[in-house]
């Protein structure tokens, strides 16, 4: 992605990350504020999710844009919080085995290469009973209108929106890459039709 494009996504984000906020915003702060530990986060944009957290979490960030990692850094720097912010991607994060308490993923697993490495890697670096907090929006159910409307969108969408996928079945992704104790609740988030379906939870890695 170019440059002008990176800026033009950094700032789209952030808008959308408003919009977030005003719905989820309760659900975001019971979800992340009841982390502990090393926290990883994957894909953390502008940082819209970094005052949900505690101030005792040890936060470690993974984003691959330079646009969003400038935002971050200005964001963090608001809040008077100390950032881990890596130039890096979920699906090859360089943690060691077990490394972190839990990992956050909100709005990424829908654009990432390879949905099912990324999965792998997350459970390889979460400790034995690590939390996975995911707030992401998911394919439609099958034979719904809403869901012939995401195929028919989804090539030009992700054209439009850096791979943004919307009809990728995460949760039953999740469940396959070996997760369990999955509570993710599908709600309608606050998006346009073809990404409006969510899930929003946990699952963890088994102890």
């Amino acid at each position: 992605m170019s440059g002008l494009r990176q800026r033009f996504f950094a700032w789209l984000m952030a808008i959308v990350a408003r919009r977030y906020d005003a719905q989820l915003g309760d659900r975001k702060a019971a979800l992340l504020g009841a982390l502990r530990g090393t926290v990883l986060e994957i894909g953390p944009g502008t940082g819209a999710s970094l005052r949900f957290f505690d101030t005792s979490v040890r936060w470690i960030g993974l984003e691959p844009s330079p646009a969003m990692q400038a935002a971050l850094v200005r964001e963090a720097d608001r809040l008077g919080r100390a950032v881990d912010l890596r130039d890096g991607r979920a699906e090859a994060t360089g943690l060691a085995d077990g490394s972190v308490d839990a990992v956050v993923s909100s709005l990424v697993l829908c654009s990432v290469r390879d949905l099912s490495a990324t999965l792998a890697e997350l459970h390889r670096v979460l400790r034995p009973g690590g939390t996975l907090v995911v707030i992401e929006h998911v394919a439609a159910p099958p034979g719904t209108v809403q869901r012939v409307v995401q195929r028919v969108l989804s090539r030009p969408w992700q054209a439009m929106f850096d791979g943004c996928n919307p009809e990728r079945d995460t949760a039953a992704a999740i469940a396959d890459a070996g997760f369990v104790e999955l509570a993710l609740d599908r709600i309608a988030g606050p998006l346009p039709p073809p990404v409006r379906p969510h899930i929003v939870g946990t699952a963890r890695r088994p102890v």
